[in-house]
């Protein structure tokens, strides 16, 4: 598989940049940036909604203004609480590459596709106009990011053949995961011979900060560090063009970017501890929640639902008091679980599939 300009197999996700003052730390990701073009990386994927719009306007200042434009790669995407109707598409579209400060995206992604918004999509024409702006030269290549069932996946890959590539969701914990699909929906772009982008490798930290019993399993082993086992294991696999991850801080981007520069696929070792430590983890009663923040735009009592959801897994996996002294500042100016009015606009974006009311109820029982 090929893609022109592309370096390695590794990408910057853009939606967990470092915050300053409730904005982007330019300096530091502009650092951050330098750095990873330095390791040979090039790969940078953004979307409007990322930060509430900040994503793109920081890759501008700190990327496309400091960089030539065809050394690097940049990913932006087509979200459905953006557009109404396909007249809104190309104006978003082009507000998207001012945003950005470019005049082209190499790659533009249906966003989050599922079954519930795919309707829409086809409805707006929303991949027939991508189709027509790449013929413009506005676009390089068209694809979709997908939160479902590997099911829903074949019928869009098999209604629009033209889609070049595909991220998924795809990590050790989520490989045999029912709701996510990793593997199913992973073999469904491969029989349909389309690479792959890997979006939470890491699992929005979660197989960063391992519980004790499954941390222990990779010390022994002797080697990398959690989230390198992490993201050498999504990168591993036949047809995975790239691995994002989403780093916040230049601790994160030395370390990913000094074991992705010469990436080493997992050995029979490793790739045994892995299975050990997905055991492990399939044994807790913790949330699977990526921190994707869909959930919180449309919520009507302003709950910080990721948030509420890290206190309740950290109280569970550590036992840590620290747990509820975060609580009460994620609540502190309202915004309690128990504030939660069960409207469920927060299931209807959740890409996960959860059951956030029923996981709000939990954690009011918890902490309040």
């Amino acid at each position: 598989m090929y893609f022109e300009n592309v370096k390695k197999n590794f990408g910057f996700g853009c939606m967990r940049l470092p915050m300053k003052g409730g904005k982007v730390d330019l300096a530091q990701f502009s650092e951050m940036a330098d750095l990873f073009f330095d390791a040979g990386f090039n790969y940078f994927d953004t979307a409007h909604g990322y930060l509430g719009g900040k994503s793109e306007t920081a890759i501008r200042d700190c990327v496309v203004a400091r960089h030539p434009r065809e050394s690097f790669i940049l990913t932006d995407k087509l979200t459905e609480n953006f557009f109404r109707r396909e007249e809104d598409i190309r104006p978003f579209f082009e507000k998207q590459l001012e945003a950005c400060g470019v005049d082209y995206f190499d790659f533009y992604l249906m966003h989050a596709q599922n079954a519930g918004n795919f309707p829409k999509y086809v409805r707006c024409r929303a991949y027939e106009t991508a189709f027509a702006l790449k013929e413009e030269g506005k676009i390089r290549h068209v694809g979709i990011s997908f939160h479902d069932k590997a099911s829903v996946l074949d019928e869009i890959l098999t209604k629009y053949p033209q889609i070049e590539v595909v991220q998924i969701q795809f990590n050790y914990a989520d490989f045999e995961d029912s709701g996510v699909q990793s593997r199913l929906c992973y073999e469904t772009c491969r029989r349909h011979g389309k690479p792959v982008i890997v979006m939470e490798p890491v699992k929005g930290g979660t197989l960063v900060s391992l519980p004790a019993d499954a941390d222990k399993i990779f010390r022994e082993l002797g080697g990398g560090s959690n989230a390198s086992y992490a993201l050498r294991f999504a990168a591993g696999f036949e047809g995975i063009f790239m691995v994002l991850s989403g780093m916040s801080d230049l601790a994160q981007m030395r370390e990913n970017t000094g074991f992705m520069a010469e990436f080493k696929p997992l050995d029979e070792r490793e790739q045994a501890a892995v299975l050990r430590v997905r055991a492990a983890l399939s044994r807790r009663d913790f949330i699977p929640c990526t921190s994707c923040r869909y959930c919180t735009d449309g919520c009507p009592r302003k709950i910080s639902i990721p948030d509420l959801f890290s206190c309740m897994n950290q109280k569970k996996l550590y036992g840590d008091w620290n747990s509820d002294v975060y609580y009460g500042t994620y609540t502190k100016n309202g915004g309690k679980a128990s504030d939660c009015i069960r409207c469920g606009k927060c299931e209807q974006v959740c890409p996960q599939h959860l059951e956030i009311r029923k996981l709000l109820a939990k954690v009011a029982k918890q902490f309040e």
